[in-house]
């Protein structure tokens, strides 16, 4: 069997993730975590069942839609939960068309139709920063609603966009206030774990270290696991050697526009000492 590191498996690998939110007997894993991200929208979640996570669209011009986990609730409201691993151009638009879907199933074939529709729940799960939210730097989760801008109020709230900005969720074990937030913490923090702290000895989160036991896999599920796990990694090394040599070739072209090595260093985020030992080799290649 693979030898890892870590005692408890990375949710933001696909196999991860799966493990413990896709997966009928750890549903009450994820039914705790709706009910904890959406305690302002609505009542309490008693119920979820999984649907299918891929749809067609009604005609072969409408492109094919996978969701990472789709279900609906006692009431027939459709949650979609999406992990984005990497920043991708339109993903604003994508969780938009991916909407779409669930308002189309909602229509009542073969029979009249008045177009009442359940809530719609699209949750994305980042593991960057969009670039143009920068300007909020504490800011990690944003709603979003159908809104009327003149009187500031809803418009709609049958569609709704709930975005989580992990990198941006930055508080310790010993700093987390609510439920909500410790599952944000675990979200981004399960891997690096050896122990379970005291803070989190709830029972549902017991159980969610439980499942993520990385010792306690059979063969197959460590080897998909490990699968999962080398994709994730090759993808966060890639990104990171691409954005890596871009902050280079940025504090290259200040040093040659002659900016200040202070300057260049909040830029780029490049230590000082960075910058000097760039500069060294410029002068002698």
């Amino acid at each position: 069997m693979p030898d890892f590191k870590e005692k408890y498996i990375n949710p933001f690998t696909d196999y991860g993730f799966k493990r413990l939110f896709g997966e009928e007997p750890n549903k009450d894993l994820l039914l705790d975590f709706l009910n904890e991200l959406l305690k302002n929208e609505q009542g309490t979640i008693t119920e979820l069942t999984y649907l299918k996570n891929e749809n067609l669209g009604a005609t072969e011009l409408n492109r094919k839609a996978v969701f990472d986990l789709y279900c609906t609730n006692e009431t027939g409201e459709r949650f979609i939960v999406e992990l984005q691993k990497t920043k991708q151009k339109f993903f604003k638009d994508r969780t938009i068309y991916y909407s779409t879907f669930p308002i189309q199933e909602q229509a009542k074939k073969g029979s009249e139709w008045n177009f009442e529709l359940e809530k719609i729940y699209t949750i994305a799960i980042l593991d960057f920063e969009f670039d143009d939210d920068k300007k909020y730097p504490e800011k990690f989760r944003y709603d979003v609603k159908l809104k009327e801008l003149e009187i500031n109020e809803v418009f709609s709230d049958k569609l709704n966009f709930i975005y989580l900005e992990m990198p941006k969720f930055n508080k310790t074990v010993d700093e987390l206030e609510t439920r909500f937030e410790k599952w944000l913490y675990l979200i981004k923090n399960l891997h690096k774990l050896d122990r379970i702290p005291e803070k989190l000895k709830e029972t549902v989160f017991l159980k969610l270290f439980e499942t993520a036991e990385i010792a306690k896999f059979s063969q197959q599920e460590y080897l998909d696991y490990e699968n999962s796990l080398k994709y994730y990694r090759d993808l966060k090394n890639s990104l990171d050697t691409a954005r890596e040599e871009r902050t280079i070739e940025i504090a290259k072209k200040g040093l040659k526009e002659g900016f200040p090595i202070e300057m260049i260093s909040k830029m780029t985020g490049l230590s000082e000492n960075e910058i000097e030992e760039l500069k060294n080799k410029n002068k002698g290649s």
